[in-house]
């Protein structure tokens, strides 16, 4: 019993660990915003117009994008503060509620995200750009497989 309650523990340190990487992002998204060293994280133009182009071109466009930049930030931010505490007060207790919520709120973010990064309509440096959300996904699978396992173990126990 009490290596199932580990392995339970251990996978959802290790989704912990995976949010805390979208929460990170997150905040560096949020002050990127507010610098003009390009658009977003890896996204030094938008087709070879820089900030300052498109800023003087129209200044409301860029005030808007700082605010659509903001806006994902808060909402990237928001998600992995829910996830970060449904994993480690719930799935840590062994509630499948918290694992199921925890694992499909990131899931449907990224369902509706990512693909917008793969239809060629502006370049950007994918490594940058998403790599880190890409590592934190990792992470967070592995956690979730992990606690998933702990999790299923645990009820055939009881059963």
């Amino acid at each position: 019993m009490q290596a199932q309650n580990s392995l339970t523990h251990r996978g959802a340190v290790t989704m912990v660990v995976g949010a805390a990487i979208f929460l990170a992002y997150a905040i560096v998204f949020f002050f990127r915003a507010f610098s003009s060293a390009g658009f977003e994280i890896g996204v030094a133009t938008l087709n070879g117009v820089t900030q300052a182009q498109l800023n003087q071109l129209n200044p409301a466009i860029m005030a808007y994008i700082v605010h659509l930049h903001v806006a994902t930030a808060g909402f990237i931010a928001a998600t992995a503060i829910a996830v970060i505490g449904l994993t480690w007060y719930g799935v840590r207790a062994g509630a499948w509620w918290a694992w199921i919520t925890a694992v499909i709120s990131p899931v449907v973010g990224l369902m509706v995200a990512l693909p917008m990064h793969y239809t060629g309509a502006f370049e950007h440096d994918w490594v940058s750009h998403l790599g880190p959300i890409y590592v934190g996904t990792l992470i967070f699978v592995v956690g979730a497989v992990m606690a998933l396992i702990g999790l299923m173990r645990k009820a055939s126990a009881t059963a």
